[in-house]
């Protein structure tokens, strides 16, 4: 059986689940696909399979075992492998998905982990929650994105229960749903430093931010709705961004981190970045050797 943990955002990634996107087209399932799709056009087959080869690419450089699920044509949005499942530092949690276009995924992660032994630590039962907006900032610390329009508070409020039991401080941050998933706001990027978008995000959370030794690099609303903060912590110093967010990955290379920097615009005008389009299954802390 697998020992499929993760016990924090920035701790070495070591294994990772991705989706090939060979049925993967633009859904009007929210404001930046929408948007997309106001153009009249679609992505192409061969320029979706070139650009999620980069991104496979980088994570396997940075020596990450690259997992791959089957993709099943009724369901285009499954190369953003981030939202059924939440790992966690006790083993994965199936989510429940609120669109009715994606709630089928589940079914077809659940019998992957079963193929390879992995059992379900969780199941989620009460309300919706998605994993773009559960982070696990560090061990002993998260949180969970409500905005009801994709995670809802009772599925928030299940989550955040299950790590307050194993003795976890857990926020439950409420957002408007125009902005997706909490990853379209924020995103760790290394031990003690995170992406925002502080003219989306309240005060009050980035204080709480603050208060806990978690710097913020900021982004803008403009920014943030190019999914230029969707950003994937590899540890070990190294972040995966998109090569569009050019400024942001400025501010990440002055921090002393090295970016890994795919093409990832076709999936970005779907509403989605490095961060939706991994899920991470193992990430190894540094005091865990």
């Amino acid at each position: 059986m697998p020992n499929w943990t993760v016990a924090s955002e920035t701790g070495r990634l070591a294994e990772v689940l991705v989706c090939p996107p060979d049925h993967y087209r633009w859904l009007p399932t929210n404001a930046v696909a929408r948007r997309s799709l106001g153009a009249g056009r679609q992505p192409g087959r061969a320029a979706l399979a070139a650009q999620h080869a980069e991104l496979c690419d980088a994570l396997a450089r940075a020596g990450a075992t690259v997992h791959r699920l089957p993709p099943q044509p009724h369901l285009p949005y499954m190369a953003y492998t981030r939202d059924p499942v939440v790992v966690t530092h006790r083993g994965p949690v199936l989510c429940q998905l609120e669109r009715p276009q994606r709630r089928g995924e589940y079914a077809h992660h659940l019998e992957w982990h079963q193929a390879q032994g992995s059992a379900m630590w969780r199941l989620s039962s009460a309300g919706t929650l998605e994993g773009g907006d559960v982070h696990i900032l560090r061990p002993g610390l998260a949180v969970v994105g409500a905005s009801g329009g994709r995670t809802d508070r009772a599925g928030a409020e299940q989550f955040a229960g299950w790590l307050r039991a194993e003795g976890w401080e857990v926020r439950i941050e409420p957002f408007d749903e125009h902005f997706l998933h909490l990853d379209l706001l924020f995103c760790m990027a290394a031990p003690g430093l995170a992406v925002a978008c502080t003219e989306a995000l309240p005060d009050d959370f980035l204080a709480w931010l603050r208060a806990r030794a978690i710097r913020v690099l900021p982004t803008t609303y403009r920014e943030a709705m190019a999914l230029a903060g969707n950003i994937l912590s590899l540890g070990a110093g190294r972040v995966v961004s998109a090569r569009a967010s050019a400024r942001l990955n400025a501010a990440l290379r002055a921090e002393g981190l090295e970016v890994l920097d795919p093409d990832l615009s076709l999936f970005a005008a779907g509403g989605g970045g490095p961060h939706c389009l991994t899920c991470p299954l193992r990430r190894e802390e540094p005091d865990a050797g």
